[in-house]
């Protein structure tokens, strides 16, 4: 008996497009947020002419990673190819990723080696200057740093 031959039709997936959206636009703002701050950090050392600590380019490739896996995310949306485990493994990959990333923030902000509380205490809070200098307009944005950091008002200036 001849029977025709199977033919394969791949299953597509519609997915509730409101959650998906906001989604997309969450972990698409998160990783853009942090590829660009960390991106900056970069630049600041650069210009400074110090060494660049692991973490920045660990936070920028993140944002990266993050970035490039919403724009596959969509290439499957519109394809229909869209599978839930894909979500949920890339999901988990970027937030362990940036996880890593917030501690390793925090321990070097908060730190022994790198206390930012020790360091505005001992260069901002003991160091005061004043006068009409470039010296002054440094030392308040590093206090304005330091308050902001201790969550307290920044000192604000009228011009």
């Amino acid at each position: 008996k001849n029977m025709p031959p199977k033919t394969y039709r791949p299953k597509h997936y519609r997915w509730p497009e409101i959650q998906l959206n906001v989604w997309i636009l969450t972990v698409l703002a998160s990783s853009a947020i942090c590829l660009g701050i960390f991106a900056w950090f970069i630049d600041v050392q650069s210009n400074l002419d110090l060494g660049i600590p692991w973490l920045f380019p660990f936070m920028v490739v993140s944002g990266s990673l993050g970035i490039f896996f919403i724009v596959f995310v969509l290439v499957l949306a519109a394809q229909g190819f869209l599978l839930p485990g894909i979500i949920i493994l890339g999901s988990f990959i970027l937030f362990v990723l940036w996880l890593t990333g917030l501690i390793e923030t925090s321990l070097q902000m908060y730190g022994v080696a790198a206390n930012v509380n020790d360091n505005c205490q001992i260069w901002v809070y003991d160091n005061k200057i004043g006068g009409d200098n470039i010296n002054t307009m440094a030392w308040i944005a590093q206090n304005n740093i330091c308050k902001v950091t201790a969550g307290e008002q920044p000192l604000l200036l009228n011009w």
